[in-house]
């Protein structure tokens, strides 16, 4: 399965960058590509991609302002990775649930571990969903709930019964 990727950055040369690093990577389908914040949350809430390489300061709306806009859908969240000029974001993007935070510039091999660990933690909530469809199998047969629901950061969702 190909890991979808989204790119957010205003600077042309930081998409280029990006683009090319991961195009050094098996399995990866990049998505698109927003120069600012309006059309990060329209093409996330669009592409639904399994990562997102966005930068903090944009036009429009923030990196920030882009997880708190992003609609809540039937499915995990993005993965999220920061990559931006400024060390001062560090500590809000953690409690945003960043996965990480490549401080520019950065090299093929610090972008690399970046994806890899944004691929392990894609993997472990893959596993965990396929964990979870035979307790909600089971659970529908019993039609004790009338649905189930499950917190994911900031989303929410819902299985009907």
């Amino acid at each position: 399965m190909k890991t979808r990727v989204l790119i957010v950055d205003d600077e042309p040369t930081a998409r280029r960058g990006i683009r090319s690093y991961l195009a050094e990577h098996d399995g990866i389908e990049l998505v698109g590509e927003a120069t600012n914040g309006i059309n990060a949350v329209e093409q996330i809430n669009e592409f639904h991609p399994d990562i997102v390489f966005f930068d903090v300061q944009m036009p429009d709306l923030d990196g920030f302002g882009v997880i708190e806009n992003v609609e809540p859908v039937n499915g995990p969240a993005p993965i999220y990775i920061y990559v931006t000029a400024y060390d001062v974001h560090a500590i809000r993007a953690f409690a945003v649930h960043a996965v990480d935070y490549l401080l520019k510039p950065y090299d093929k091999e610090r972008f690399a571990r970046a994806l890899v660990h944004a691929r392990e933690v894609l993997e472990q909530r893959r596993e965990a969903n396929r964990d979870l469809e035979p307790l909600l199998r089971s659970l529908r047969s019993l039609r004790m709930l009338e649905r189930f629901v499950v917190k994911d950061n900031k989303r929410f969702f819902c299985s009907r019964f």
